[in-house]
């Protein structure tokens, strides 16, 4: 299809799109395609007046009032239940806080905790992000446990009698692809292990279902498309129906039943307050809580509509414009194995990106040759997606190509 067709349909697109109104709410210059909101996501700009009274008025003037009359103490679980219907959770299964690092530790662990006797291994995704991996492992050595690395795919099979949990990405960091939560939740719980979900590349991309397809527990971070900010502190799914046995491996003061009872045995709170540790980052947690209010109206199943065909009209136009042999699409085509990122491998991907972000076309890199383009569909619009893929091309054709053979 012709550029100008290709420009025209990217208008139609934009005009029907019902989210279209949603980018006003950002922080973004019509200058710049930022497509890398699965690393960091734009300001809500509302944000910086909701701090300045955060820092101003409940900090500056209220000071260590604000624990009360403020909500301080209570943000975690409060800013918790924002997050549950974007991730399919019914109330009372989400707290916030700490680094998804920690999180994972939590769950992983917790999840060994809660297993059958005998059960001596952790199933850990192949492809996942390395933190994870190295979180379940050192988990595993201190527990007296295992890893078994195995492909997602392969996990169903990989389970079996010594299986306690497994640990597995809902969408790979690097390729995009979607992997099978419901299918690969239910063939675990078949063999009497556990799944614990990293949510970080989905939630907010796409529909996850935790509680609609029995997740046991699950971690996920907030600055990616849940917008939150640089460091803005994750969360902790935990199932209602284990609440009651999960046995945190850092059981701090704020998860205690009687927390300023300052008492020196350790008694667990009811519900997933369990999952708290310490004294919560109230700034970040804070900013988090005001830019989730770009979600108001908005339904995860319409953000996941557009994605598609955001993510269609994208790999459409790379197609169009890109000399064939340049660059090979990684992320699955199938809509049900699909992200909401469109991964290619380049040869040339640490020139290329460099020259596209100078070019205010903004993705980021995965070394040694992949471009990752993320689409958050609240402010990524078709023109944007049609540019990208026209700046790329362009760029491509001055970059030249690695010798053959």
């Amino acid at each position: 299809m012709s550029e100008a067709r290709l420009t025209e349909r990217a208008a139609e697109l934009d005009a029907a799109d019902g989210l279209a109104k949603r980018r006003e709410l950002f922080a973004l210059d019509d200058g710049t395609v930022y497509l890398d909101g699965n690393s960091l996501g734009a300001l809500p700009r509302h944000v910086q007046d909701r701090m300045a009274d955060v820092i101003g008025r409940q900090w500056g003037e209220l000071r260590i009032r604000s624990w009360d009359e403020s909500g301080w103490w209570t943000a975690p679980e409060r800013i918790g239940e924002r997050i549950a219907p974007l991730v399919g959770a019914a109330p009372g299964q989400i707290v916030v806080g700490d680094s998804t690092s920690v999180n994972v530790f939590k769950a992983v662990v917790a999840a060994v905790r809660m297993a059958p006797e005998g059960r001596d291994e952790i199933l850990v995704d192949a492809t996942t992000f390395p933190t994870d991996g190295y979180i379940a492992e050192s988990a595993a050595r201190l527990t007296g446990h295992r890893t078994v690395v195995v492909d997602p795919a392969d996990v169903a099979d990989a389970a079996g009698p010594r299986t306690a949990a497994a640990l597995v990405n809902h969408v790979d960091y690097r390729a995009g692809r979607l992997h099978d939560l419901p299918g690969i939740t239910a063939a675990l719980h078949a063999r009497g292990a556990l799944a614990v979900w990293d949510l970080c590349h989905s939630a907010g991309a796409l529909p996850v279902g935790l509680d609609e397809h029995g997740v046991d527990l699950a971690v996920g971070c907030t600055y990616k498309y849940l917008n939150g900010g640089p460091g803005s502190p994750a969360y902790l799914y935990v199932a209602e129906r284990h609440q009651d046995r999960f046995d945190s491996p850092l059981p701090g003061w704020n998860s205690h039943a009687d927390p300023f009872g300052m008492t020196p045995g350790y008694a667990p709170a009811e519900g997933a307050v369990r999952g708290r540790v310490g004294t919560p980052d109230i700034l970040s947690m804070l900013a988090l809580e005001a830019a989730l209010d770009v979600w108001d109206g908005v339904t995860v199943e319409a953000v996941r509509a557009k994605s598609l065909a955001l993510t269609d009209f994208f790999l459409e136009c790379v197609e169009a414009y890109v000399p064939p042999g340049r660059v090979t699409p990684l992320t699955p085509a199938a809509h049900a194995e699909r992200g909401s990122q469109v991964a290619l491998a380049c040869p040339d991907a640490p020139a290329v990106m460099e020259t596209l972000i100078a070019r205010g076309v903004v993705g980021d890199l995965r070394r040694p040759d992949v471009l990752r383009f993320g689409f958050t569909p609240l402010y990524v619009g078709f023109a944007d997606t049609e540019r990208a893929a026209r700046v790329l091309a362009d760029v491509l054709a001055g970059v030249n190509p690695p010798p053959s053979g």
